[in-house]
Protein backbone atom coordinates (compact mmCIF):
# COMPACT_ATOMS: atom_id res chain seq x y z
CA UNK A 1 0.00 0.00 0.00
CA UNK A 2 1.49 3.64 -0.69
CA UNK A 3 0.16 6.49 0.92
CA UNK A 4 -0.01 9.92 -0.23
CA UNK A 5 -0.74 12.86 1.78
CA UNK A 6 -1.43 16.63 1.65
CA UNK A 7 -2.60 19.72 3.03
CA UNK A 8 0.17 20.92 5.36
CA UNK A 9 0.98 24.91 5.27
CA UNK A 10 1.14 27.41 7.47
CA UNK A 11 -1.79 28.56 9.59
CA UNK A 12 -2.37 31.00 12.64
CA UNK A 13 -3.41 29.76 15.88
CA UNK A 14 -7.54 29.39 15.80
CA UNK A 15 -7.29 28.40 12.59
CA UNK A 16 -8.22 25.28 10.73
CA UNK A 17 -6.40 22.83 7.99
CA UNK A 18 -7.60 19.64 6.30
CA UNK A 19 -5.20 17.26 5.53
CA UNK A 20 -5.83 14.63 2.94
CA UNK A 21 -4.30 10.87 2.51
CA UNK A 22 -5.46 8.78 -0.69
CA UNK A 23 -4.19 5.11 -0.84
CA UNK A 24 -3.34 2.97 -3.58
CA UNK A 25 -3.42 -0.40 -3.42
CA UNK A 26 -4.66 -2.95 -0.91
CA UNK A 27 -8.97 -2.73 0.09
CA UNK A 28 -8.95 1.07 1.37
CA UNK A 29 -12.70 0.11 2.77
CA UNK A 30 -11.27 -3.01 4.83
CA UNK A 31 -8.03 -0.78 5.85
CA UNK A 32 -7.41 0.32 9.37
CA UNK A 33 -6.04 4.26 8.90
CA UNK A 34 -4.09 6.42 11.17
CA UNK A 35 -2.59 10.02 11.66
CA UNK A 36 0.63 10.30 13.52
CA UNK A 37 2.38 12.96 14.39
CA UNK A 38 6.00 14.35 14.74
CA UNK A 39 7.40 17.59 15.97
CA UNK A 40 10.94 18.79 16.52
CA UNK A 41 13.25 17.12 19.22
CA UNK A 42 10.10 15.18 20.00
CA UNK A 43 8.93 10.76 19.32
CA UNK A 44 5.66 10.47 16.72
CA UNK A 45 2.63 10.26 17.78
CA UNK A 46 -0.84 8.87 17.93
CA UNK A 47 -3.42 11.71 16.66
CA UNK A 48 -6.43 9.76 15.25
CA UNK A 49 -7.34 6.39 13.30
CA UNK A 50 -10.69 4.92 11.79
CA UNK A 51 -11.19 1.50 11.79
CA UNK A 52 -15.18 0.66 12.50
CA UNK A 53 -15.36 3.85 14.03
CA UNK A 54 -12.83 6.77 14.54
CA UNK A 55 -10.59 7.21 17.80
CA UNK A 56 -8.56 10.39 18.72
CA UNK A 57 -5.78 10.92 21.07
CA UNK A 58 -6.95 13.37 24.36
CA UNK A 59 -4.90 15.74 22.99
CA UNK A 60 -6.92 16.54 19.82
CA UNK A 61 -9.92 15.04 20.83
CA UNK A 62 -12.99 17.92 20.20
CA UNK A 63 -10.75 19.66 18.25
CA UNK A 64 -9.66 17.13 14.79
CA UNK A 65 -12.06 15.20 13.00
CA UNK A 66 -11.39 11.92 10.68
CA UNK A 67 -13.35 10.66 8.20
CA UNK A 68 -12.91 8.63 5.09
CA UNK A 69 -14.26 8.91 1.56
CA UNK A 70 -14.21 4.98 0.22
CA UNK A 71 -15.02 5.76 -3.09
CA UNK A 72 -11.84 8.08 -3.63
CA UNK A 73 -9.84 6.18 -1.12
CA UNK A 74 -9.49 8.65 1.00
CA UNK A 75 -8.86 9.98 4.15
CA UNK A 76 -9.13 13.50 5.53
CA UNK A 77 -8.18 15.02 8.75
CA UNK A 78 -9.96 18.36 9.45
CA UNK A 79 -8.42 19.93 12.41
CA UNK A 80 -9.85 23.03 13.88
CA UNK A 81 -8.95 25.16 16.54
CA UNK A 82 -5.29 24.76 15.99
CA UNK A 83 -2.77 25.65 18.83
CA UNK A 84 1.24 26.40 18.23
CA UNK A 85 1.98 22.81 20.13
CA UNK A 86 0.03 21.22 16.95
CA UNK A 87 3.10 22.42 14.71
CA UNK A 88 4.68 19.08 13.14
CA UNK A 89 5.15 16.80 10.56
CA UNK A 90 1.78 14.61 10.38
CA UNK A 91 2.19 11.54 8.54
CA UNK A 92 -1.19 9.18 7.17
CA UNK A 93 -0.39 5.64 8.00
CA UNK A 94 -2.12 2.00 7.33
CA UNK A 95 -1.72 -1.55 7.97
CA UNK A 96 -3.18 -4.46 6.75
CA UNK A 97 -2.24 -6.25 9.68
CA UNK A 98 -5.17 -5.30 11.76
CA UNK A 99 -8.72 -5.68 10.73
CA UNK A 100 -11.57 -3.11 11.35
CA UNK A 101 -12.41 -4.73 14.63
CA UNK A 102 -9.04 -3.46 15.99
CA UNK A 103 -8.32 0.39 17.02
CA UNK A 104 -4.72 0.52 17.09
CA UNK A 105 -2.80 3.34 18.70
CA UNK A 106 0.87 2.33 18.39
CA UNK A 107 3.14 3.35 15.53
CA UNK A 108 4.81 -0.52 15.97
CA UNK A 109 0.87 -1.16 14.49
CA UNK A 110 1.34 0.53 11.08
CA UNK A 111 3.03 -0.77 8.63
CA UNK A 112 2.75 1.56 5.88
CA UNK A 113 3.70 5.57 5.69
CA UNK A 114 3.15 8.62 3.79
CA UNK A 115 5.85 10.96 3.35
CA UNK A 116 4.89 13.65 6.20
CA UNK A 117 3.00 17.08 5.40
CA UNK A 118 3.76 19.96 7.65
CA UNK A 119 1.38 21.54 9.67
CA UNK A 120 2.61 25.39 11.26
CA UNK A 121 0.65 27.14 13.63
CA UNK A 122 2.06 30.14 14.23
CA UNK A 123 0.50 32.13 17.28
Amino acid sequence: VQLQASGGGLVQAGGSVRLSCVAFGGTFNSLVMGWFRQAPGKEREFVAGISRSTYYADSVKGRFTLSRDNAKNTVYLEMNALKPEDTAVYYCSTTTRRSLMYSPRRANDFAFWGQGTLVTVSS
